[in-house]
């Protein structure tokens, strides 16, 4: 069985350097379980949250390297590169602080505003939270271009009217646009998520021997139901898509369909198993092709065989985890596809699938501070549609952070009402109240 890894920092200036994980080695990206250990197996052990603040980012040539993303409109014919080019321009006369959040779009370069539909600057917070602010001459930006699919999702076509396998999406989609955003976490953990999954396609491009190094690229976020652990799987293959187009212009998302893959024949859910994988070996083929592949709630894939041989599970679904590890073990050799999956049982999973997962992130309930943020997030985006009005001394749209309110949290009472203090407040008792005891 592997041996969980601590996570190192990558360096932020070192675009295409990493930290090396040991051989054979799974990563743990978790935060403290709330829920007793029991719930949770021992192949999937919790890391201890770490009490000291992580250090500060190391600096490469006095620089941070920030993505910068680039969204075309979809009636845009111009090349990708050439946009690139031309915000890279565009940033270099501005300057600027930076910051999560939009770019304006000068309204004198008539080839942005023709071809442009937003520019965005994201993930700095991992940066910003040691220094005020990241100045202009602190940063060198790294330009993501790219134009989102509006098809939407197509499903796979079965005879003798049998549920489709899977549902494919062309990356970045229309469907998944600002879902990375939209979900917020403890600080940190998509961040991680993100690194660790650009590593694996990072060890392929510079060619590491996978017998000394081994990797899977198999992820598995576990934790309660209703976290977002699948809604993260779709916006971390649309972020990849988004940062490796440069290295693969077409990318897809592949969501199984587990219910469909069992047959009411005996042995027969095996052989569907290896069908849909060798349609996937197909899709992986493919030069400059990136294929991710969703499995969600894995467990009814990948249940533990001790219960099948203990006869309390068919004994069909022995053929069904073993068929699933064999096609697993196939697409290793393959570079351009990564496997994300999701349990909310992690005690059913087999062990030998958790032994694959090379990060193995926990998904927990939200803590008070994420809470608060979520509902910060639902009150500005109802100011912004004019749904519901701001406050007084609010600055346009934006209501404090969480962080924010902590370093003031000295000062006196706030007894006005229909103030900015007053209302923070207010969504913190109302935070505080969203506590859920269903995971308790």
């Amino acid at each position: 069985m592997s041996t969980p890894m601590e996570i190192a920092e990558q360096n932020p200036m070192v675009e295409d350097t990493i930290p090396i994980p040991l051989p054979n080695a799974s990563m743990e990206v978790s935060h403290e379980n709330p829920i007793e250990a029991t719930t949770i197996p021992e192949q999937i052990a919790v890391a201890e949250p770490v009490a000291t603040p992580n250090p500060p980012p190391c600096l490469h040539e006095n620089k941070f390297l920030v993505s910068v993303e680039v969204c075309l409109k979809p009636s845009s014919t111009a090349r990708l590169e050439d946009v690139q080019r031309a915000v890279e321009r565009m940033l270099e006369t501005r300057s600027m602080s930076y910051a999560d959040g939009l770019v304006l779009i000068p309204a004198d370069d008539l080839f942005l505003v023709e071809n442009v539909q937003r520019i965005c600057i994201c993930d700095t917070e991992e940066w910003v939270k040691h220094n005020d602010v990241l100045l202009f001459w602190q940063v060198k930006p790294v330009v993501h271009a790219f134009q989102l699919f509006e098809e939407g999702p197509c499903e796979d076509l079965c005879a003798d009217g049998q549920p489709a396998s899977f549902n494919e999406w062309i990356l970045p989609a229309k469907e998944f646009d600002g879902l990375w955003e939209s979900l917020i976490y403890e600080s940190g953990l998509k961040q991680r998520l993100l690194r660790y999954a650009a590593s694996a396609l990072l060890f392929t491009q510079k060619g590491v021997n996978p017998n000394l190094v081994s990797w899977n690229r198999i992820i598995l976020l576990h934790g309660p139901p209703g976290t977002g652990k699948t809604s993260l799987c779709k916006a971390l293959a649309q972020k990849l898509s988004i940062r490796c187009n440069s290295r693969y212009p077409h990318c897809q998302l592949i969501e199984v369909n587990a219910h469909s893959l069992f047959s009411k024949w005996f042995s027969e859910s095996g052989k569907l198993v290896a069908k849909l994988f060798q349609k996937i070996q197909e899709m992986v083929e493919e030069d400059g092709n990136l294929v991710f592949v969703l499995i969600d709630e894995v467990e009814s894939l990948a249940a533990a065989r001790k219960a099948a041989l203990s006869g309390s599970e068919p004994s069909d679904s022995i053929r069904v985890v073993n068929a699933l590890l064999t096609q697993m073990d196939k697409l290793k050799s393959a570079p351009n596809v990564i496997i994300l999956t999701t349990s909310n049982i992690t005690t059913a999973i087999d062990v030998a699938f958790v032994d694959r997962a090379d990060i193995k992130a926990y998904v927990g309930p939200p803590t008070l501070h994420v809470r608060y943020e979520i509902l910060r997030s639902c009150v500005e985006e109802l100011i912004s549609k004019g749904i519901i009005s701001s406050f007084q001394g609010c600055d346009g749209l934006s209501i404090p952070s969480f962080s924010s309110l902590k370093e003031k949290a000295n000062e006196s009472e706030v007894h006005d009402t229909n103030t900015v203090p007053w209302f923070c407040k207010q969504l913190i008792e109302a935070a505080k109240g969203c506590e859920v005891s269903l995971w308790e």
